[in-house]
């Protein structure tokens, strides 16, 4: 009998995603992000998050899930989500322009939102003054006081603090709470209240006056208004939504200024002559025109002119750069000197600044660990908040008996609890220093990066390119006696100029810069493995090991160059070793400064590279480095870093090659240098715009200051809702004071992130 067994299900592969960044209206707190973010994860397959101080949601969803769907979803929780604007089709020559197609959106509407708002606070201010002046000050209360500060203070409520009830009514529908459910039901209670007294009780008799206290007082309900609290309370929360707003467009002030840095047009030579067409109609291969003062329209290889450039604006850096025919020039530089011609090499989204502008939104859309631990408490605090304002009103009542006590109590409950500050205590931060990162030349790719900073304690740089400048170049020169230097230097230019090798190069570029003009070469010939030899003025000249004996004294220089971790170029003629040419990849200007501010930081700096010890370990001297791991395999880079890591360090890296790709994803923090390769920057957590290891140290010590304002932030806004509420529900907060006090909260979180736009 033989028995089939049912074989095992094979495991579906995981579907497709997708993402789409929705803009969504309507949020006015952190809870209302949180609902949003709660609503769309609860999607099959859809893994949202919703930033609160940008109003985006990024959202990755699966095959069979449509974007309008997504939509629906916010629609449906009572906001309203639109998806970014398409890209526009066009003509095979164009391409899409990625760096202004996200600014639109935003730039078109901030303005008129904030300008609305302002309005409204100017106009709610102007109509409460006079009402809070004549609560507090009984003074200036005359007879029938009282129907003017109705008359004052009731289109403040309904018309100033419109937008609020509508909120909260949006949201009640949807069976939720937010912080504005807590303004709308107190300022309403106070309006409703003082309008039972005014009309059914004894408030609204001439000659009623009205003393102002700080704190709970038991008085008679029936002869009580509250038209000053539902006033003042919606003014402060206006106040305070206009200056938060306010500061929220300062925040995002350098990714706009990076996304606004490009050229608009652009001198393109079409069959010999200039056409002007908008810089979005670019192709690849097409030669543009840049004069003296105008912006580099897109990515390029210079083929004529010799300029200097200045890339301040995208990297930081003051100097401008020289650059002539087959250099590369960033868009949006500046040509500082004579007239270009550039061939575009990258255009629209690919573009150098339109990825940065991309890396930057992208990190300020994402959230913190200790974010997300402050949306899940904000998220239920709402509703735990009406439930103590219930609480405080019952208990009042009980112990005393006085329903007015009981009321006041309550209202300040309602309204000092607000849960503003949370929301805004990490995007703004995170807002700010992105973007001042940015204007320095340091992209930080998100805020869990900011949390890798903190620990690390260990910092791994890659030798060539890095600390180094990755270019051979001639170091020092050395000639037998009776041999002139320059004269040495200039027959083995002349030779060298004729080939292509690193080395050779090295010299020729080297002798063109000390001597000047050199000599042409005849019969030249290259000896593969040994060097190069020809005639250069009548001489017959060699360069490199084709010397049948070398002088000791020629030998011992060759061996005290290579030493220093040099290599030696033996140069003679007419089959004599006359000198020495010590060429090496340079050490940076700026390397042995950013190694001293690395130590500083608390970190302990490793170098690492595929040359043999003695070359690793001149480099080591020169920048100050004691740890130095040679002969590394690029493949074996990574089972460095991981070696460091099962020692015990929290490992950063810092590398700009292919070969360094691995490694900087495998490192706790990974720092590519922007003059790298397009694998290293996207496996790096950090990237470094210009090539100087010193912005290394700037962006450990620009992440570590964010993270720090991120938990100052946390620390005020949840010990200021902690040690208010206890105050407001005993009674001893005027439930105006505390509209102040709830007000001033957001604004100092926001004020105290804006501190970073300083750094330097």
């Amino acid at each position: 009998m033989t028995s089939t067994a049912t074989p095992p299900p094979t495991a579906q592969p995981p579907a497709p995603t997708a993402e789409v960044e929705l803009i969504v209206g309507g949020m006015t707190c952190a809870s209302c992000a949180a609902r949003v973010e709660k609503k769309l994860n609860r999607m099959d397959g859809v893994t949202a998050t919703v930033n609160y101080a940008t109003e985006k949601a990024k959202v990755s969803y699966p095959a069979g899930v449509e974007v309008a769907d997504l939509i629906a979803t916010v629609v449906k929780t009572g906001y309203t989500a639109e998806a970014p604007a398409p890209e526009p089709v066009r003509q095979s020559r164009t391409h899409d322009h990625g760096v202004d197609g996200g600014k639109s959106s935003e730039s078109a509407t901030a303005d008129p939102e904030l300008a609305g708002l302002r309005h409204r606070v100017l106009v709610s201010a102007l109509l409460a003054a006079p009402v809070v002046l004549l609560a507090m000050v009984p003074a200036l209360q005359f007879d029938n006081w009282q129907w003017l500060s109705l008359t004052l203070a009731a289109p403040v409520v309904v018309w100033g603090g419109g937008p609020l009830h509508r909120a909260a009514w949006t949201n009640l529908r949807h069976g939720a709470a937010t912080m504005d459910t807590l303004v709308s039901v107190g300022t309403l209670a106070a309006l409703g209240w003082s309008l039972w007294a005014l009309f059914l009780g004894d408030a609204g008799m001439p000659g009623m006056r009205h003393p102002f206290e700080l704190t709970v007082s038991r008085t008679d309900g029936a002869s009580t208004i509250y038209l000053e609290v539902a006033a003042g309370v919606t003014v402060f929360i206006l106040l305070g939504r206009y200056l938060e707003a306010r500061s929220k467009r300062r925040a995002g002030a350098a990714l706009r200024a990076l996304m606004e840095l490009g050229a608009k047009d652009v001198a393109v030579l079409r069959g010999g002559k200039e056409v002007r067409i908008p810089v979005d109609a670019l192709a690849v291969g097409d030669r543009f025109v840049v004069r003296p003062g105008e912006k580099v329209a897109t990515d390029g290889t210079v083929v004529e002119g010799v300029s200097a450039v200045d890339a301040s604006m995208l990297t930081g850096e003051s100097v401008p750069v020289d650059v002539g025919p087959g250099d590369t020039v960033t868009g949006a530089s500046v040509n500082a000197g004579g007239r270009l011609v550039v061939e575009a090499a990258r255009v629209g989204a690919d573009t150098r600044l339109a990825r940065m502008a991309r890396l930057v939104e992208e990190a300020q859309n994402g959230k913190a660990e200790v974010q997300r631990l402050a949306d899940r408490i904000s998220g239920i605090f709402v509703p735990v908040v009406l439930l103590i304002a219930v609480a405080v009103f019952g208990g009042w009542l009980v112990a005393t008996g006085d329903t007015v006590a009981a009321f006041t109590a309550a209202v300040a409950v309602l309204i000092i609890a607000c849960p503003c500050a949370l929301g805004l205590a990490t995007p703004t931060a995170l807002m700010v220093g992105t973007g001042r990162g940015a204007q320095l030349g340091i992209l930080i790719k998100g805020p869990e990066v900011l949390e890798s900073t903190r620990r690390v304690d260990t910092v791994v740089l890659d030798k060539t390119g890095t600390v180094t400048t990755g270019r051979m170049t001639l170091q020092d020169v050395w000639a037998v006696d009776g041999v002139d230097e320059r004269e040495l230097l200039r027959l083995a230019g002349a030779l060298e100029h004729a080939s292509e090798h690193p080395v050779a190069r090295a010299v020729a570029a080297g002798a063109a810069e000390r001597v000047g003009e050199l000599p042409a070469a005849e019969r030249f010939e290259n000896v593969p493995g040994r060097g190069v030899r020809g005639q250069v003025e009548g001489r017959e000249v060699a360069v490199g090991r084709l010397f049948d004996s070398i002088p000791p004294q020629v030998a011992h220089a060759a061996e005290e160059a290579e030493r220093d971790g040099r290599t030696a170029v033996v140069v003679g003629w007419d089959g004599v070793a006359r000198g020495v040419l010590a060429v090496a990849d340079a050490v940076k200007e700026t390397s042995a400064e950013a190694v001293r501010e690395l130590r500083a930081l608390g970190l302990t700096p490793v170098l690492l590279t595929g040359d043999n010890q003695v070359v690793a370990e001149a480099v080591a001297r020169a920048v100050g480095i004691d740890r130095v791991i040679a002969g590394v395999l690029p493949e074996d880079k990574v089972d460095v870093v991981r070696r460091l890591q099962d020692e015990g360090r929290v490992v950063a890296m810092v590398g700009d090659g292919v070969n360094d790709a691995a490694a900087l994803a495998a490192a706790d923090l990974g720092l590519a240098m922007g003059t790298g390769t397009d694998a290293a920057i996207e496996a790096s957590d950090l990237t470094l715009v210009r090539g100087d290891l010193r912005v290394a140290a700037d962006a450990i010590r620009l992440s570590r200051r964010t993270l720090a304002t991120i938990k100052g932030n946390l620390v005020w806004a949840f010990g200021y809702n902690v040690a208010a509420l206890p105050l407001a529900a005993a009674g001893l907060l005027n439930p105006m004071i505390a509209g102040a006090a709830m007000a001033f909260s957001s604004v100092f979180v926001v004020t105290n992130s804006l501190r970073l736009r300083t750094f330097t």
